[in-house]
């Protein structure tokens, strides 16, 4: 298993998975440019790193996190969350025509949750077995 999840991630990085996570970073060091948005250039940070290696990890939500990561969502759904989905989808519809593509096309819908909610969310490692229900 580990070795597809390399495979996947070699592939990811030439598909699509560079461009991605150049995007986020210099999304990230516009935002850390401007002080008041550096907690939304940090998210940016993160997001890139998921983008570049995505497969063998997925997005939790972490425990605690209250008021203070829903407001931040909000305002970066408002901002940069929607246009962030509508690219992740038009890359997995671009990735889905060819059959190798269509675990790249999965890789990229996989990312859509971070795309919209950054703040109250992880990336783990997905080696743990899953509860049920577990989205």
């Amino acid at each position: 298993m580990a070795l597809l999840r390399l495979i996947l991630n070699v592939i990811w990085l030439f598909v699509a998975g560079f461009w991605l996570a150049v995007g986020y970073v210099i999304a990230g060091v516009i935002c850390c440019i401007l002080i008041v948005t550096i907690p939304f250039g940090i998210a940016s940070f993160r997001m890139a790193s998921y983008a570049i290696w995505p497969f063998g990890r997925e997005l939790v939500r972490r425990s605690g996190s209250g008021g203070g990561s829903t407001f931040l969502n909000v305002i970066w759904l408002i901002v940069a969350g929607w246009w962030l989905t509508l690219g992740h989808i038009a890359t997995a519809i671009g990735l889905a025509v060819t059959i190798i593509g269509i675990p790249m096309a999965w890789a990229s819908l996989k990312m859509i949750p971070v795309a919209l909610a950054p703040f109250g969310n992880e990336i783990v490692h997905s080696g743990r077995p899953r509860e049920p229900w577990q989205f």
